[in-house]
């Protein structure tokens, strides 16, 4: 029995080998197939990159003297724009003090007119008004003692004249 089934493992180990080789058969010619689809798309992307990455080299090999110009002359703008802002930041701080001062002079200026205008008010009505007043009541006493004297009425006035009238 013992050969009988060595026999049969043998059979069976040999069977084994050739179902493998046929497997690794399989998988040599499926990679190879790959192998070559691969390829063919590598050689594809480079027939077609190669010529757009050349450009886009030589064309920042060409424009970078350009580009480094631009950013410097961003830089430089920047910088002078920002010390223009200063000044301009400063001279409008200048013209708002200067403004708020002239304002403040201006209402001191109105103030003070209006006070002087004022007084000159009531020295008009003291030293004028007042005279004219009495000087007026001395007429009118003069002219009802005249007419009294001579015996005739005086007529009355229809309208007096305030004092208000009497100084505009």
């Amino acid at each position: 029995m013992n050969e009988s089934l060595i026999t049969v493992f043998i059979i069976v180990a040999a069977i084994a080998i050739v179902i493998q080789s046929g497997i690794l058969a399989a998988l040599y010619l499926s990679m190879k197939r790959s192998s070559a689809r691969v390829e063919a798309v590598a050689r594809e992307v480079e027939r077609r990159a190669l010529p757009v990455l050349d450009a886009a080299n030589s064309l920042l090999n060409d424009n970078r003297p350009k580009v480094d110009l631009v950013v410097d002359n961003l830089a430089a703008t920047s910088t002078l724009l920002r010390s223009q802002m200063e000044r301009l930041d400063l001279t409008v701080t200048d013209i708002v003090d200067r403004t708020r001062l002239q304002v403040i002079r201006a209402d001191e200026m109105v103030s003070r007119t209006l006070d002087r205008v004022e007084e000159t008010t009531d020295i008009v009505h003291h030293s004028v008004l007042s005279p004219v007043r009495q000087v007026a009541g001395l007429v009118q006493g003069l002219m009802a003692g005249v007419s009294a004297y001579f015996g005739r009425k005086m007529p009355r006035e229809s309208n007096p004249v305030h004092d208000e009238e009497m100084f505009i």
